[in-house]
């Protein structure tokens, strides 16, 4: 069976990253599977984690995460050539949704310009999960120590570039509800997941 990428894209606090690994368990049982995420574990990764924690700029945090994002598609590259389901914790969606609020005030249309830097060498999900949540919710389950107010705002402008690249690709978003319950969104999911590779 020739590889395929999954990704799973929310907010900060959504749960897609405690979705995804529990997802990932399951379908280990059958399937032959690569987990990532990003940032990734690599040097790169570590630098765009130093980035987030500090006054970066936000177009030169861009360009990291970027950085980031093409070791990452170096690695799945290598992994779908040997057929294996990709499953990653964010991709280049997180980009486009996060980056797109930051450089708002810099760019016409920020996620344009984003994805353009992405054509040529980006590898497009065959399926993404996206997970929506109120913002107020996700913020509690994060317990950060910034200004509330501010991170709802930021969220919830980030959560609208999330549903507006879903609206421009629904063949490849699947919108969950993340305030369901973990196991009801893991079997939504899975289920999902299952009748999609079982087609191929």
């Amino acid at each position: 069976m020739k590889g395929r990428l999954i990704t799973f894209e929310g907010i900060d606090g959504s749960g897609k990253s405690t979705l995804a690994k529990r997802v990932v368990r399951l379908l280990r049982k059958d399937y032959d599977i690569f987990f990532t995420k990003e940032p990734t574990t690599t040097w790169t990764g570590d630098v765009v984690r130093q980035s987030i924690d500090s006054d970066t700029d936000s177009l030169v945090e861009l360009f990291l995460f970027i950085a980031d994002h093409a070791e990452n598609v170096a690695l799945i590259k290598k992994e779908l050539s040997q057929g294996k389901i990709i499953i990653s914790d964010r991709y280049s969606d997180s980009q486009y949704a996060y980056q797109g609020v930051l450089l708002a005030d810099r760019f016409e249309d920020p996620i344009k310009w984003i994805k353009e830097i992405h054509d040529g060498w980006n590898i497009k999900p065959d399926l993404t999960f996206l997970l929506l949540a109120d913002p107020s919710v996700s913020l509690a389950r994060c317990d950060r120590q910034k200004a509330k107010f501010e991170e709802i705002e930021f969220l919830e402008k980030v959560q609208k570039n999330y549903l507006k690249l879903a609206d421009e690709e629904p063949e490849r978003f699947i919108k969950i509800d993340a305030e369901k319950e973990l196991a009801e969104m893991e079997k939504e999911v899975m289920d999902r997941i299952t009748s999609y590779l079982e087609r191929l």
